[in-house]
């Protein structure tokens, strides 16, 4: 798994999401590397890191632990979900949580409304198989819709998806499976880990209903929705985000 350590200061983790890598953080890290020491992962198959790694979410989790120093942890979308893993199984590593445009379960159920129903991803995994280039581009755009700098936020993820080479078809597919399986709402209603969840209010993958009804399962944990945003909040509100970000820390440390 590749790392970059950027920065001086207290460690900050940072994990991307599906597709991506850590690079896709670039609003964030020049202003965040002033105050802390970066540890920017590219997950298995994406990025840098090698495509034979397996991409499981326990396992993603404790290999990032290994390699990197008791710290805070941020994760984006799946990103999230692999942080959040990490804080229920080592407390004692994961010092704090940021969540942005994250949940604990990202399809619908019958007690869980607030998400994208479970077809989103199996048609995501079959089309990925057909037309690879088409189903990337595709994703990037939903990440996109809806914020109002929606047209600057794809420009931004197009240039940045393929800048350290293609993703595996085989990451991309498990990343794909954990969105559409994974739930731990239960694990994060006893979560002690201070965590912040930051959610755009126009998300069309991760509704701020989900964000918040994600927040209020653990006592103390806050919430932050940014107007005017959709999936990707630190690339169109970056100055929003760093503010949040950097209290939030500031508070854990």
């Amino acid at each position: 798994m590749h790392l970059d350590h950027i920065g001086h200061g207290p460690p900050l983790v940072l994990i991307h999401g599906w597709a991506m890598h850590s690079g896709v953080f670039a609003p964030l890290i020049e202003r965040l590397s002033e105050h802390h020491e970066l540890h920017l992962v590219d997950l298995p198959g994406h990025g840098y890191s090698n495509e034979r790694d397996d991409i499981d979410l326990a396992n993603a989790a404790a290999r990032i632990a290994q390699l990197v120093p008791p710290a805070p942890w941020l994760g984006w979308s799946l990103g999230g979900q692999i942080a959040l893993q990490a804080a229920i199984e080592q407390p004692g590593r994961v010092q704090g949580l940021i969540a942005i445009a994250s949940s604990p379960r990202f399809v619908r159920g019958s007690d869980w409304p607030q998400a994208v129903s479970p077809e989103i991803f199996e048609q995501f995994a079959d089309e990925l198989v057909r037309d690879y280039t088409g189903t990337l581009e595709r994703f990037l755009s939903l990440e996109s819709i809806g914020s109002e700098h929606g047209r600057e936020v794809l420009k931004t993820l197009r240039a940045c998806v393929f800048a350290r080479g293609e993703p595996a078809q085989s990451a991309l597919l498990q990343g794909l499976a954990m969105l559409g399986h994974v739930d731990l709402r239960d694990e994060l209603r006893t979560l002690d880990v201070p965590s912040l969840w930051i959610a755009g209010r126009r998300d069309r993958l991760v509704p701020p209903a989900a964000m918040r009804a994600a927040a209020d399962l653990q006592h103390g944990a806050r919430y932050l929705c940014i107007e005017g945003a959709g999936h990707a909040p630190f690339i169109s509100h970056t100055e929003e985000c760093l503010r949040a970000i950097l209290d939030f820390v500031e508070g854990v440390g």
